[in-house]
């Protein structure tokens, strides 16, 4: 049994695997340490803290935890003799499993031939034909340039789907609709592969339409023995990335599991597998057919509904398998249902554009059959380099509506600040009631199709929050105004500079609102929106720094608030918003990024949502666009440089003609107002 675990992962991966760790420690097994290998971003990160010894690898922008030279090096400083990967990284890379045998380190996974054979999309999909797994047409190999994947596709037919050999993440795969899509698909494609994994290999297979996004979990011990635990359903995905996450699959009969159950056994066997992996299938319901999609070999981020449902620790399996223990006993059974969601650091108002920063607030929900699973704690920093996750939140149930309520409650009940960033928490309540998921009817292309018609873009309780923002900026006036007074009276000549009524230029949404504010009691305002408009009653009660009960015309709304340079973002029961003071044109940076192109050039006249300048953060491009037609008066960044959330940027300045691009027509039209 190996005594000291490198951690080759960081935050919730790492996480998972030192709560195991405990659990087995806790249990009276051999005695286990964990070895955090971590990056100077992460350098005071909740499991560098957690872990019983810790080592750096170096600086996050030179990518170490894919250097397998830097790793070689930590693994004989550290002394491990097993080394955990979890997902991501190299997690699926055959040579650092090499790396291990070479230094006499076990590695908590497969071996390298099972996992080249099984990790590789092509060789698997060759293999799954061979065991008999059903697989839809596709190039049966690799397509190397343009010309041959133009011949290949016409031969499939369209729509299609290009694939890098080596992705995962949702990245490295585009649908092309058409041979006119082709070529410029397959350059994006094999570069971004290239970029992201290490190799620019691309195959085509056909675009299975309408289709559910179903995958088997399995746990083998390389005696011989494997078991496939659950079936989950990850249909509600954007761009590929999953999002919500159940099990069981609430469309699949017991014949049908049964089905994808031996399938993911044979191939798991065929290759004389060890440790966790998954493996994937569309399926087309109304046909009821399945297509074999990959496997991962590796454990996946949603695994934790998989466990719930059948009482495994999977992460635990994987040290008793990587130690030589056989699978004991029958396959656990089955029992109620779960259902998953991820909680990131990104703006959905931006396209989903990372957000990182630091976590200013964060409670975390409890309660019946809920699991929350975090690398970071109130006060960390989710930094720019790595992956945008703040938490996955589990619910369990006794079934499919019991599992959706507790996460429909959990999500409510987490609180989330991002200082300088954002939260997907009220797309996810926006999702958890859509009625396409409550009923199990979502399809993997369901969430993109759906905001491309201008749906799933929450705005309830936009003028609640427009009035939070505004009190809050007239109380900073307020405080600065009697700092003022105190200040001057104590050198002997006070003066009062305070107004019984304030104006703010507040956005948002990129449209322009005058709010006037008036005190009225200590704890109450008069609070005008628009011109014209009856003012709004509103008392608010903090119960702290960022909540408060505030209420507007006899009607109670929760807040969660928080303020960041001219941001101010504003939750109301549940649903965020994003309210900025009109500084006049300054475009600032929503996320500490990296300047990657400056499209326009200064003294140039945009117009309204064009780009005017592009970021990169957690090697995901930002387009930031012009709220309105104007001219690039002032650029203060180069190509290459690093800002951070809330650094200014360029400044345009309207031309005469910018009204109704800068959505200046009736502000108050689509505010959701109490009424008196």
């Amino acid at each position: 049994m190996f005594r000291r675990v490198a951690v080759v992962n960081r935050g919730e991966a790492a996480m998972r695997l030192i709560h195991a760790v405990r659990e087995h420690n806790a249990d009276g097994g051999p005695r286990l340490e964990t070895v955090a290998l971590y990056t100077d971003a992460d350098r005071d990160a909740a499991f560098v803290r957690e872990a019983d010894h810790a080592h750096c690898l170096g600086a996050a922008a030179d990518r170490p935890y894919l250097d397998l030279a830097v790793l070689e090096r930590a693994l004989v400083a550290t002394a491990a003799d097993a080394a955990w990967v979890g997902w991501g990284f190299v997690a699926e890379e055959a040579a650092f499993v090499e790396l291990c045998d070479r230094l006499g380190v076990t590695f908590i996974g497969p071996d390298a031939e099972a996992m080249r054979r099984l990790g590789d999309k092509i060789g698997a999909k060759l293999l799954a034909e061979e065991v008999g797994v059903p697989v839809a047409p596709w190039s049966r190999g690799p397509v190397g340039d343009p010309d041959t994947a133009r011949e290949t596709a016409a031969s499939i037919g369209y729509p299609l789907m290009l694939k890098a050999s080596a992705g995962g993440g949702g990245r490295g795969i585009r649908v092309v609709h058409s041979a006119d899509e082709l070529a410029d698909a397959f350059e994006r494609t094999s570069t971004e592969a290239e970029r992201s994994f290490g190799s620019g290999t691309v195959f085509l297979e056909r675009l299975v339409t309408g289709a559910r996004h179903v995958e088997v979990q399995v746990i083998a011990d390389g005696h011989g023995t494997a078991w496939a635990l659950g079936v989950r359903d990850c249909s509600v995905q954007r761009r590929n990335q999953k999002i919500i996450e159940e099990s069981s699959s609430p469309l699949l009969d017991a014949e049908q599991v049964r089905e994808l159950k031996e399938s993911a056994e044979r191939l798991a066997l065929a290759v004389g597998y060890r440790g966790a992996a998954t493996v994937e299938f569309l399926y087309q319901p109304t046909e009821r057919l399945f297509a074999f999609l990959e496997v991962n070999t590796r454990l996946q981020v949603e695994h934790p509904i998989t466990e719930a449902t059948t009482g495994t620790d999977l992460v635990k399996e994987q040290l008793r398998v990587a130690a030589g223990h056989p699978l004991d006993g029958a396959r656990p059974a089955e029992w109620g249902h779960a259902v998953e969601a991820r909680l990131n650091a990104e703006d959905p108002d931006r396209d989903f554009a990372p957000a990182p920063g630091r976590i200013s607030l964060l409670r975390l929900p409890a309660g019946p059959g809920v699991r929350v699973d975090t690398g970071v704690a109130e006060g960390d920093t989710i930094p720019a380099d790595f992956d945008s996750m703040i938490a996955k939140i589990i619910a369990y149930g006794r079934d499919r509506d019991e599992a959706l309520a507790r996460l429909r409650r959990a999500v409510a009940q987490t609180r989330v600040l991002v200082d300088g960033g954002a939260t997907n928490k009220s797309f996810l309540l926006d999702l958890l009631a859509a009625p396409e998921v409550i009923a199990a009817t979502a399809d993997t292309g369901w969430i993109d199709r759906v905001r491309q018609e201008g749906g799933l873009h929450n705005t309830r309780h936009s003028g609640v929050a427009l009035a939070a923002a505004a009190v809050e900026a007239y109380e900073e006036a307020e405080q600065a105004e009697r700092h003022h007074l105190l200040s001057t009276a104590y050198g002997g000549r006070p003066q009062v500079r305070h107004t019984g009524s304030r104006t703010i230029e507040l956005k948002l949404r990129g449209t322009g609102h005058r709010v006037t504010v008036a005190r009225t009691g200590p704890h109450r305002f008069a609070v005008t929106v628009a011109d014209g408009a009856e003012p709004l009653d509103v008392e608010i009660e903090r119960f702290d720094d960022a909540t408060a009960r505030m209420v507007v015309n006899g009607t109670d709304f929760r807040l969660v608030t928080g303020t960041h340079g001219p941001v101010h973002v504003v939750e109301v029961n549940g649903v965020t918003h994003r309210v900025s003071r009109d500084e006049g044109g300054v475009v600032r940076s929503p996320a500490p990024a990296l300047v990657v192109a400056t499209p326009v050039e200064v003294g140039a006249e945009v117009e309204a949502g064009a780009p005017v300048l592009v970021l990169e953060s957690m090697k995901m491009e930002t387009v930031l666009r012009a709220p309105f037609r104007g001219i690039l008066r002032e650029r203060s960044v180069p190509i290459g440089s690093q800002v951070e959330a809330g650094a200014p940027l360029l400044r345009l300045e309207p031309t005469a003609d910018s009204g109704e691009e800068a959505g200046d027509g009736d502000p108050a039209a689509d505010l959701e107002l109490p009424r008196p």
